[in-house]
């Protein structure tokens, strides 16, 4: 029993310290051009339209999954200080499902979030994401700086973008 106290214990330590970036060769590369399908379900954006002159953070993430809503809750709590960073939130999950997290998150009332279905599952192949939520944070020349597997703090987007 205490074997089983002491091994839960030490996961949870483990699970409270930052997470590290995630290698994958693509840093340096510039934002990639792909399109999103918006929640209206008619207006495809692309992200070569993207201005560089902030950081963006592309977050892929599943609209059902714990973390994936965790990790929303940390942006909107910590949104006054990362009103300078663009986020694009991109699932492939069906409209009806991102609508759903749009509106239970109140996104529209964020001017620096657009959220959109990734019809093509671009983010997915590209980035080699393992598993949701997968973040990729750019500077502000549009160039990959880091990219992180699982839920991350705020304040560990804002270090990666200003690198």
């Amino acid at each position: 029993m205490k074997q089983i106290v002491f091994f839960l214990v030490t996961i949870f330590l483990v699970a409270c310290f930052d997470k590290a970036s995630v290698k994958t060769g693509l840093e340096g590369k510039p934002l990639p051009a792909f399109n999103i399908l918006l929640p209206d379900s008619l207006t495809y954006f692309n992200t070569a339209s993207i201005p560089a002159g902030k950081p963006v953070v592309l977050f892929y993430f599943s609209p059902v999954c714990p973390y994936c809503r965790a990790q929303m809750t940390e942006i909107i709590d910590d949104m006054s200080k990362l009103r300078d960073m663009q986020f694009y939130l991109v699932t492939s999950f069906p409209v009806p499902d991102m609508r759903h997290f749009y509106d239970e998150y109140k996104l529209g009332k964020y001017p620096n979030i657009i959220i959109g279905k990734d019809t093509a599952n671009f983010v997915a192949d590209y980035f080699e994401a393992p598993y949701v939520p997968y973040t990729a944070v750019f500077g502000k020349d549009k160039k990959l700086k880091k990219t992180f597997v699982g839920m991350i703090y705020s304040r560990q987007m804002k270090e990666a973008a200003d690198e």
